[in-house]
């Protein structure tokens, strides 16, 4: 019966598997769905997307299949100005009656009539309103919304009026959770999972139960076999960029902090303003007279850590070229000095930035950075980007 669904899902790219299927159905058998369509939608959502950028092509789908909505193939790659003739044709044939039709091939034919909207799609450029030839709305045009054509296109008008539009073509009304937003504390978590190494290590505080079992087996009576619990053995140095510009990006720093907190047990972490000196802190109310040498942290921790830098890269040229550049402090050494320091000690390293991508290449002091750390090594606070840099810090 879902045998269609599960192929337009494979269709559009939505990863699902066999063993998902089949506990769709198993859940489908157990009543889990009540009988209901929104039901169903929720435990299908729940056993069939496993990431949140698929979302968005499963609701598609699932309305497609299950509602009987019709969508342009945005999913399946299409050009999101092609409306497939065969839409047109299958249309006209079921819902016009032999007056409409003639009044179609008044137009001359269905390729004209394609002929026609791609020439108005890409030649009007502002709003249009009344009228018969342009897309717009409140006329007569074949093309638009909130107006009248028996042989219409309707385009960003959510209701029909008066149920003559051959094809609907409108805004999808779902909301992208695609790899390039903003992420919050949940999805960096997820992200962050990908830098996993476990090991057993710390004293035998967890019961093991296969040893206990074998060894029972072999002694003959109860043996009881305890063993380290298994954790995520990576250590992780972060440094976070505070105050200046970065008060901008303030709630995306605190998300990822926490979930940096919460998903490595060994993680330590320092903040500075701007590029790294010859000394950090740990608390920014004492950030004056509580700071930590930098040479004291490239001493202490070793080079099987990864180091994480969370800024935006956004100062003065001076500040990382320039010996005194800080804006600060008087620093004896230039900011590049420090990073390449850092890059030579720490093969596994990676920057963080919250400013949108696009806009690195006009900041000079971004940069010059990169030349220092590796143009590679730089990655944008997004949810693809994130998962990018924990793929470079687990090679």
């Amino acid at each position: 019966m879902f045998h269609h669904f599960f192929s337009e899902l494979r269709r559009a790219s939505v990863p699902v598997s066999i063993r998902e299927y089949l506990t769709l159905l198993e859940g489908v058998d157990k009543g889990v769905a009540n009988e209901s369509l929104d039901g169903f939608y929720f435990l299908s959502r729940t056993a069939l997307v496993k990431d949140e950028r698929d979302l968005d092509k499963f609701d598609q789908v699932f309305s497609h299949v299950f509602r009987g909505v019709d969508y342009l193939g945005d999913i399946f790659g299409q050009d999101e100005h092609t409306i497939p003739e065969d839409w047109l044709r299958k249309m006209a044939e079921l819902h016009l009656s032999p007056e409409e039709m003639a009044e179609i091939e008044a137009l001359g034919d269905f390729d004209k009539i394609m002929d026609a909207l791609k020439e108005r799609l890409e030649n009007q450029e502002k709003r249009h309103e009344g009228g018969n030839r342009n897309i717009g709305t409140a006329g007569r045009s074949p093309f638009g919304a909130y107006g009248y054509n028996p042989e219409g296109v309707r385009i960003g008008q959510k209701e029909g009026r008066h149920g003559k539009a051959v094809k609907v073509w409108d805004k999808r009304q779902f909301k992208n959770l695609d790899g390039d937003r903003e992420i919050g504390t949940r999805n960096i978590k997820v992200a962050l999972r990908r830098l996993r190494k476990f090991a057993r290590e710390g004293a035998a505080e967890e019961l093991d139960l296969p040893g206990t079992i074998s060894g029972t087996a072999k002694q003959g009576w109860l043996d009881i076999r305890m063993r380290p619990e298994r954790r995520n053995a990576i250590k992780v140095l972060a440094f976070f960029d505070i105050g200046g510009s970065m008060d901008a990006h303030v709630m995306q720093a605190e998300d990822l902090f926490s979930a940096a907190k919460s998903e490595f047990k060994r993680l330590e972490y320092f903040y500075f303003h701007n590029c790294l000196y010859e000394q950090v802190w740990k608390d920014n109310r004492r950030r004056m007279s509580e700071v930590t040498p930098t040479w004291d942290i490239l001493h202490k921790f070793p080079s099987d850590h990864r180091v994480v830098i969370v800024g935006d890269a956004a100062m003065s040229p001076y500040e990382v070229a320039m010996r005194g550049g800080s804006v600060e402090h008087w620093n004896d050494e230039p900011g590049a000095v420090w990073l390449k320091r850092l890059v030579d000690i720490y093969p596994h390293l990676v920057w963080i930035n919250p400013t949108q991508e696009k806009y690195w290449e006009f900041s000079q002091s971004t940069k010059m950075i990169q030349e220092v750390i590796g143009e590679d090594r730089m990655f944008p606070m997004t949810l693809s980007g994130l998962e990018s840099a924990m793929r470079e810090l687990a090679r």
